[in-house]
């Protein structure tokens, strides 16, 4: 399940201006501007290696897939036995399955999975509905996967008669995923990725992982190589549904081994467990429903657990980052000291690279709200191509639109202009309609005291 989380691009409260709700509406945007150029979409990715100890791999690999995101154990593996058919249902928006066809491909060449489109039988399906049906049934869940159903509307009666439950299941025949069809092009691709890879192997979370999507942080937005490494192990012959977390594990070391040779004799990074207390307080502190003021708590909360423990690693670094997005709007600077801490834990390793391109973009807004269009082109060089790089066009946007606006503080505005245009198909894909992407531009723009008279 991929959940509804705060957007943590949003910008605007670190400008020295009244700010308005975090979702920009439709009434609230002009259509004044620039003219929109048709959407981008990201080609095929170059393969890229898993960098990890293969015994830390196999511990992952453990935790993934013999527990439930509610920290419930599974007593057995479960997955397809046999070629794997997909077929999608109810009203897919359009790109959707340009997308599915993309992951399904990367899916065959980099976990050597039998899966391919149907229109037939299938043993999962993918239907897109409205977002609003999906949080009818699941509040918090921006699409979510389930067992032994085909449609939304057969989830209640599943879940009173106990059919829904994973751990239940002896192998995997019939799986459903329900994707947002009212959502920008990149969320729906991120749903895909996520619900596919849980509907065929682990179905846990771990906050502790810095380099997966199988992380509710929703730092990464498509399958990383970790993850189709995982699903090639899932798949390898040498296992099977029904084999208990012990049988696994005997066999681990020698299927990793003969997948992954490079993690062989590399040092291992065993990261410790993420206390569900953090997990539940980060959780509220980025997810829907709680008021502004509980959202800081249930942060200086996650921030709290985080120091105690006394972790050193990304999850330290993302309460930190949590904590200032929740504050900058009443305290710029003590915002900026938790940004800057963020920055020092991600900047400090290679498999954070694309965290710390989240960071660099408060700061760089922070130095445009202070007129330093040098200092934000400083922290921004190099960030964009990051985004590019692991696929995430409303961060690549957000970044580039940082960008011209920081060039059209030092007068450069030819530059800015250019800058601006190739931001905006990016933007498409990231953000969806053009009221968004207009709305993602004006609050970019507030930014600027140059604009606004501050």
């Amino acid at each position: 399940m991929r959940l509804v989380a705060l957007a943590l691009l949003t910008l605007s409260a670190c400008a020295p201006v009244a700010t308005g709700p975090e979702t920009p509406s439709r009434a609230a945007t002009t259509q004044s501007g620039p003219r929109m150029p048709p959407m981008k979409v990201f080609g095929e990715a170059p393969l890229r290696p898993v960098t990890r100890a293969n015994a830390e791999i196999a511990r992952d690999f453990l935790d993934l897939a013999f527990a439930l995101e509610s920290g419930r154990s599974l007593q057995r593996l479960t997955r397809f036995e046999g070629p794997i058919r997909v077929r999608v249902t109810g009203a897919p928006p359009p790109g959707m399955s340009a997308e599915l066809d993309r992951v399904l491909a990367r899916m065959r060449r980099e976990a050597g999975l039998d899966i391919a489109r149907s229109t037939g039988a299938a043993g999962i399906t993918i239907q897109a509905v409205p977002g609003a049906s999906i949080r009818r049934y699941l509040p918090q869940a921006a699409c979510f996967v389930v067992p032994n159903i085909t449609r939304l509307s057969q989830y209640s009666a599943a879940r009173r008669r106990n059919l829904s439950d994973w751990a239940g299941l002896d192998e995997r025949e019939t799986i459903a995923i329900f994707i947002p069809n009212d959502v920008s092009p990149q969320e729906v691709r991120d749903c895909l990725h996520e619900e596919l890879a849980q509907a065929l192997g682990p179905l846990n979370d771990l906050y502790r992982l810095p380099d997966s999507v199988f992380n509710d942080d929703n730092i990464h937005t498509v399958l990383t190589p970790f993850d189709m490494l995982i699903l090639r192990a899932y798949y390898d012959p040498a296992l099977h549904s029904g084999m208990s977390r012990d049988e696994v594990a005997a066999r681990l070391p020698a299927i990793l081994a003969r997948l992954n040779p490079g993690g062989e004799g590399r040092p291992a990074r065993f990261l410790p467990e993420t206390p569900r207390a953090w997990t539940d307080a980060i959780q509220n502190a980025l997810g829907p429903g709680a008021s502004p003021a509980a959202r800081t708590r249930a942060a200086g909360r996650a921030l709290a657990i985080a120091e105690s423990e006394g972790w050193t690693d990304h999850r330290l670094a993302f309460s930190h980052y949590a904590y200032a997005r929740l504050t900058q709007g009443r305290n710029a600077e003590s915002a900026l000291t938790h940004y800057r801490k963020a920055r020092a834990i991600y900047a400090a390793r290679p498999e954070t690279e694309i965290h710390n391109a989240y960071v660099a973009a408060q700061l760089a807004a922070h130095s445009i709200a202070r007129g330093d269009g040098a200092g934000a082109l400083r922290l921004l060089r190099g960030q964009p191509e990051l985004a590019r790089r692991y696929e995430n066009g409303a961060l690549l946007a957000s970044l580039l639109m940082l960008r011209a606006e920081a060039l059209d503080q030092l007068g450069r505005s030819a530059e800015a202009r250019a800058v601006r245009r190739d931001s905006l198909g990016w933007a498409r894909f990231g953000f969806g309609p053009e009221w968004a992407v207009r709305a993602k531009l004006s609050e970019i723009a507030s930014l600027n005291p140059q604009r606004t008279g501050g």
